[in-house]
């Protein structure tokens, strides 16, 4: 494979569970259905969001995927290539997006999702030339399907391969920007995606998210909210987390920090207020929880959306008012 905006120098970023739970969360949400429609309508490119690591065929989740990459992503090898260039595309857009050519000299990008330094997940587009393709590529493209021993139709391969779209570089490179200003905005939501996300949910669930958004201000726990649907602790907990892709403990943090996030709007507010207002019971669990989930703490957040001048009002978290 070839390289045609980045080589691959960094490891895969590992998909932990929470970050999958996210992405599941904001494939599913209205507002990421919403752009997908309008990007690929006005670009008439295909959009598809994975989670980081995933090892699903690109761009599976379009209706606009390219025709020839579906052919392709029907043997054995051919999807091994895809999903190899998939795992290097990975490997570059750990900062920002990245644009690699596979075997048959389609080009694919991927846009990180991040949290912090962490990346959740990527939106991913492409599949499409950036120069005209030519007889002799689509030659080379048989010589290596005939190296793996590929039995795909060529009539049907060649028709598909020259009826690929062609974009000039910089009009491609201008949809990917698009897409990265959608992913900071992503980024930015992904917490509250998931506290607010209720799709398809049992009652129980929807009955315990209540209770919970009304008593997070209190020592809430699991087998108190387990007790009040009425079922056991185990039950509530293994239906919870299927549910919601969360634990109870770390839903809950979700909620309080998306509480926080609301009270800081007030920039007469302190932190260390703010997090015992929603519920934390100590600060040392708040900046951790908060940081985790924001990707930086709480007086950083602040600074950021009340401007630096902010901080020198108010006493850092965890000293005395």
């Amino acid at each position: 494979m070839q390289s045609n905006l980045a080589s691959a120098t960094t490891p895969t970023p590992a998909a932990d569970e929470s970050g999958r739970a996210v992405v599941a969360h904001l494939r599913q949400s209205e507002i990421y259905r919403n752009y997908q429609q309008a990007y690929e309508t006005t670009t008439g490119l295909p959009l598809d969001i994975r989670a980081a690591g995933s090892f699903q065929s690109p761009l599976h989740g379009s209706k606009h995927a390219n025709s020839f990459c579906v052919l392709m992503a029907k043997a054995n090898k051919t999807c091994a290539a895809c999903l190899q260039l998939q795992q290097r595309v990975e490997q570059d857009a750990t900062a920002e997006a990245k644009t690699l050519q596979c075997f048959a000299g389609l080009s694919e990008s991927a846009v990180p999702i991040r949290v912090g330094e962490k990346v959740l997940g990527y939106l991913q587009t492409g599949q499409i030339f950036l120069q005209a393709p030519t007889k002799t590529g689509f030659r080379r493209v048989l010589a290596q399907l005939a190296k793996w021993g590929s039995t795909a139709n060529v009539r049907e391969l060649e028709t598909a391969y020259f009826k690929t779209r062609v974009l000039a570089k910089h009009h491609y490179l201008s949809a990917v920007s698009l897409l990265s200003v959608f992913a900071q905005h992503l980024s930015a939501l992904s917490n509250q995606v998931m506290v607010q996300e209720a799709a398809a949910e049992s009652p129980l669930i929807t009955r315990a998210r209540a209770l919970i958004a009304e008593r997070q201000t209190d020592a809430l726990s699991l087998v108190e909210v387990a007790r009040s649907v009425h079922v056991s602790a185990f039950y509530f907990c293994k239906l919870f987390k299927q549910s919601t892709g969360l634990t109870f403990t770390d839903y809950l943090a979700r909620v309080r920090v998306e509480s926080v996030k609301t009270m800081l709007l007030n920039p007469h507010l302190r932190v260390s207020e703010a997090a015992y207002a929603a519920g934390f019971q100590s600060l040392s669990q708040f900046n951790r929880v908060f940081r985790r989930i924001e990707g930086e703490s709480p007086t950083v957040y602040r600074d950021h959306r009340h401007g630096a001048a902010a901080h020198h009002s108010f006493r850092p978290v965890g000293r005395a008012a």
